[in-house]
């Protein structure tokens, strides 16, 4: 049943909805979270791209179970938030703590009471979804 807390195909990833070629960062807005891309590069090789994002997440925000066709990686700037990965585990993230959701793998969260700032930086497949539901 939804609520009043919002449910994002990919909060701490920042980019539900996004295909990982020509990335818009307006384009799939989502209630609660605001995604601002800041740079998107081809490459590693030639079937990737790499997208950098700065993610702002509304506090007790809830981050639907999502996956990536690439790795994520994120630090956090501000605010706190739970991460669950599947095969790792929650893991409660402050200011300055990184993480890293390996390619494919289920994950989901929960925003702390606090707005949460992240810098996640996406290595994925061209043309596919940055997110999908898991």
């Amino acid at each position: 049943m939804l609520t009043r807390r919002v449910f994002a195909a990919c909060a701490l990833c920042a980019a539900g909805g996004f295909m990982a070629t020509g990335v818009d960062a307006q384009s799939a807005a989502t209630a609660g979270l605001k995604r601002t891309l800041l740079k998107q590069t081809d490459g590693p090789t030639d079937n990737y791209v790499t997208v950098e994002m700065k993610v702002e997440i509304e506090p007790d925000a809830a981050i639907a179970r999502h996956t990536h066709p690439g790795v994520e990686s994120g630090y956090v700037i501000e605010g706190g938030t739970e991460l669950s990965i599947d095969g790792v585990g929650t893991l409660s993230l402050k200011p300055g703590d990184g993480y890293q959701a390996p390619t494919g793998v289920p994950h989901s969260g929960k925003n702390g009471p606090a707005k949460t700032v992240i810098v996640a930086t996406y290595v994925v497949e061209k043309g596919k979804p940055l997110a999908s539901p898991a």
